[in-house]
């Protein structure tokens, strides 16, 4: 078993180690909960200060033009593009994820018009079972929904199933599923694939391009930083651009848009899936949470990933013999970035290591969820997180009586 000593010296060796002074965290907090909201970053503030008082306070209206901030949701598109392995060009930042999955599952939809269902994952998220449940409805044609177990979908693949939209990384357990042999599969059978990179993007190396993905959207506050309520991304493979059509156009979607035309004309490529005015200041906070990744390898940050979840999992099994059951798979092939801990206290263990300095987060029914972000959390954080957790758990803090009732936002 590592002792603390070894996870020091980890945290020595580690390439990664400079780029924690890229964030602003309270001394003593040991914050494993980037995977539902990343931490501030120090260019995240300089860029959002500069659109404040630059751009705005002091160009006005003039800044649509001399900040660019009309191009931000294609710029900024670009800059995320590397990091899911897409081309320039394909990624536009707008909206939120709910919205742009709604727009790609009716887009694509209309692809295959002859074809009747949609699967999805019946462990979605749900706000994607919502809104993909919401979109069969309007399609113009009678769709039907499946939400199948997901291990099952070869066995629901048919001649019939125009879309499959599956979550890269599963939200509660942090399973991790096969990009590209899925993707494959989904297209022998004639249907087109749609992904939500919500717990990926950020965590683990992404490559829509190799994978031959039709369309994929993810949300840019969990592992990108960007801040909460920030925009969501939407990529469209080259391919099926001025293909799949924007069901909710709008005047900033047009070809030509201040010329105020009564007729709608897609623009060229993902800018044709803006609908409205860009939301300028979360664009610049992402613009400088993106900082955070320049220079920075995927591979360098999926080795640290895996480092640091073996490192959890294995302290956590070797101090608390039988006391969770491990939802995460072991199998680093099917692992995102995060780890789940399946306990009936689940809830009260959460707010116990919350009033320690150790933030978590706890997913219902009885789901104690630790996401680890390489870019700044130490292997020393991971050893002092798992003494606290055995604190908790030996002391039983957390049947205190103050964490029976739950908060709002859990």
């Amino acid at each position: 078993m590592a002792t603390r000593d070894d996870c020091l010296e980890l945290d020595r060796l580690d390439r990664l180690a400079p780029r924690r002074d890229d964030f602003v965290l309270a001394p003593g907090l040991i914050y494993l909960d980037g995977n539902s909201l990343g931490p501030l970053t120090r260019k995240t503030r300089e860029h959002v200060l500069a659109t404040l008082d630059e751009e705005w306070a002091t160009g006005l209206i003039g800044s649509w033009n001399a900040a660019g901030w009309m191009a931000a949701p294609t710029r900024v598109g670009d800059r995320l593009a590397p990091l899911i392995g897409a081309r320039a060009g394909e990624v536009v930042v707008a909206d939120t994820l709910t919205l742009l999955l709604a727009k790609l599952i009716l887009g694509a939809l209309d692809l295959r018009s002859d074809r009747s269902v949609v699967l999805t994952d019946a462990a979605n998220f749900h706000s994607d079972l919502y809104v993909a449940e919401a979109m069969a409805r309007r399609a113009g044609r009678p769709i039907t929904l499946r939400a199948i177990d997901r291990d099952t979908l070869n066995d629901e693949l048919n001649e019939d199933v125009a879309l499959v939209m599956l979550t890269h990384v599963d939200f509660r357990t942090g399973e991790m599923l096969d990009l590209a042999g899925v993707t494959e599969r989904v297209h022998a059978a004639g249907a087109l694939m749609l992904w939500d990179f919500a717990h990926s993007t950020g965590a683990v190396p992404l490559d829509v391009t190799a994978a031959n993905v039709d369309f994929a959207a993810g949300c840019t506050y969990k592992y990108l930083n960007a801040g909460p309520g920030a925009p969501g991304f939407l990529y469209v493979r080259d391919t099926w651009q001025g293909v799949i059509k924007n069901p909710l156009p709008g005047w900033l979607g047009h070809a030509r848009p201040f010329d105020f035309e009564r007729g709608y004309e897609a623009a060229p490529g993902v800018q044709a899936f803006v609908t409205s005015s860009p939301s300028v200041i979360a664009l610049s906070a992402l613009e400088g949470a993106l900082d955070a990744f320049t220079g920075v390898s995927m591979d360098d940050v999926r080795v640290k990933s895996l480092a640091l979840t073996d490192l959890f999992i294995e302290l956590v099994e070797s101090r608390l013999p039988g006391a969770f059951t491990l939802l995460t798979p072991r199998d680093h092939a099917r692992r995102g970035s995060q780890v789940a801990l399946r306990h009936e206290g689940a809830y009260g263990i959460i707010q116990a290591l919350i009033a320690r300095g150790v933030i978590g987060d706890f997913r219902a029914p009885d789901v104690c969820r630790f996401g680890f972000t390489p870019l700044y959390l130490r292997y020393v954080d991971v050893y002092d997180a798992v003494t606290h957790l055995v604190e908790v758990i030996e002391g039983a803090e957390y049947l205190d009586p103050a964490y029976a009732t739950r908060n709002p936002v859990t």
